[in-house]
Formats: C-alpha cells, structure tokens, sequence
C-alpha cells in the first residue's frame, strides 16, 4: 500500500481493521479474562493487549513508515506525517465485567489534522465512519447531530477520571450541576462511543475531564462532520492537550459552558481516602 492512497482506500483500510479487531474482542467476550492494573481501578485485560496487537501488526504491515500512538504501548516518533491513533478496546472495565458497551476506535492523522476517524461497536454491529470534509456515517447511512436547543430537555454522556479518588479534579461538581439542569445523564464508560452516539444524535452533549487523544481522535472528526461543535469546557480551542472536553450539537453549547462556567472549581468535590 503506498502513501499516495485517496480517501476511500484510507477508509476502507482502516474500517477493515476495526473489524477484525471488534470480532476478536466480541469472540472472547464471555471468557474469563486476564485482568492487570495500571491504577486502582484502571484496568487492562488480555483482550486489550491482542486487540492491539492486531493493529498495530496491520498498520505496521501495511505502512512501516507510519506513526502510532496506542493506548497500551509508547510512541516511536519516526518523524512521518502520518500517525494511527488507535484505542484497541474503549470501555475495558465494562469489557472485563460483562457489560456488552465497548469499541475499538482507530484515527489516521495527517500533519497534525485527523482525516479518518473509524469506532465500531462489534455486539451491536455498528459502524460509525468520519473522513475530514466528507460527513460522518454509521453503517452507510449519513449522520447529523440533534437538534434539541433546549438544555433542559437535553440528554448527555460523561465520565470520571481513573484517578477519581485521589484528584480532586474529578468531574463530581459539573456532573451535580448538570444533572440538575439536563433531563439526563448517562455516564456508559466508553468515551469514543459516547461521542459517537452524539454524532448519530442520540446524545445532545458530552463533556468530560483529561481523556487522551485515543479516546477522542477518531469520534470527535465524527462530531464536527456530524455538525456538532467541539471546544474545551470554556468554548475555547480544544486539542489533545486540552484538560477537559465538551462536544454538543452546538444548540447546546452556549448553555453547557455557562452551566459549568458558574461552578467553583474547588467545591463540592468528593475525595476518598
């Protein structure tokens, strides 16, 4: 595979791959898995490991020249234009506990902008597909955010960091807030996916604090292609290095970042010893 390849073949590469993945995670679901520990309750399995042994096998294979940055192993900077930023299993401690809400997610980047962005949830078959300029689809079928305007009829995705207990930086605050605010919220574990659904209009806002760019590469191209808009939690620019994330339908926006603008970043956080 050379280089020079057009979007459609960079699509159809990356989705193939996703789906290889998925069905190795969605094979060995209901076994027994290998658990091990990188924090007191983050949590890798065995299937993490194969899942991204897998592709990064694929990637390496086909473009050795190629950048990738995965969630379970370091980054070796080649200097190439090119970098796959891939999450072999979002939703692991869903995964190594039954619960059927989990993906791969796999993003290609070029000169520091994603192109193409692929998250497949393999128990439910779903597809979701963004490439820069040309939309966002799940299962072939084009995607546009919702149109709720409404924060109060609005309902939204979140998540905790893994370091909840000992940072007091963890989210409890603007989730009491908004839970006030919004009809609901469903905190599912898998942050690629929340993102997704949004793009697919099934959520109206997602907010969460210091996820890594294997969580959000791929799915918020597909917000933005979807018509959603994508800022830090201030509305400012947002980027991987950004410590925290909103992503809405854009008819949202406004209200969420006053909703979390007027809390005190220091109260009514909950710390366990």
């Amino acid at each position: 595979m050379t280089e020079k390849r057009n979007g459609s073949n960079w699509r159809e590469f990356t989705v193939s791959i996703a789906r290889e993945a998925g069905t190795l995670l969605k094979e060995r679901f209901h076994r027994r898995h290998r658990v091990s520990y990188k924090g007191a309750i983050n949590l890798v399995t065995e299937a993490d490991l194969m899942s991204e042994k897998l592709l990064i096998s694929r990637i390496r294979g086909a473009f050795p020249g190629h950048d990738i940055m995965s969630e379970e192993s370091e980054m070796a900077n080649t200097g190439s234009p090119f970098r796959w930023i891939i999450d072999p299993l979002d939703g692991t401690t869903n995964y190594a506990h039954g619960f059927p809400m989990f993906c791969v997610s796999i993003a290609l980047e070029k000169d520091g902008v994603v192109i193409t962005g692929v998250v497949y949830n393999p128990m439910l078959d779903e597809l979701f597909v963004a490439e820069k300029g040309t939309g966002a689809y799940l299962n072939g079928t084009l995607l546009a955010v919702s149109d709720t305007d409404d924060l109060s009829q609005s309902f939204l995705a979140t998540g905790f960091p893994y370091d909840i207990r000992e940072n007091p930086d963890n989210n409890v605050n603007y989730f009491s807030t908004l839970a006030l605010r919004a009809r609901a919220i469903r905190r599912a574990g898998a942050a690629a996916l929340d993102l997704a659904y949004l793009a697919a209009g099934r959520f109206d806002g997602f907010w969460e604090l210091r996820l890594q760019p294997w969580d959000t590469a791929a799915a918020c191209l597909m917000v933005e292609e979807a018509g959603g808009t994508v800022t830090d939690l201030a509305g400012g620019t947002w980027s991987f290095a950004s410590p925290g994330i909103m992503a809405t339908n854009g008819k949202i926006h406004r209200a969420m970042i006053d909703a979390l603008g007027a809390v005190d970043p220091m109260d009514g956080r909950v710390i366990l010893d």
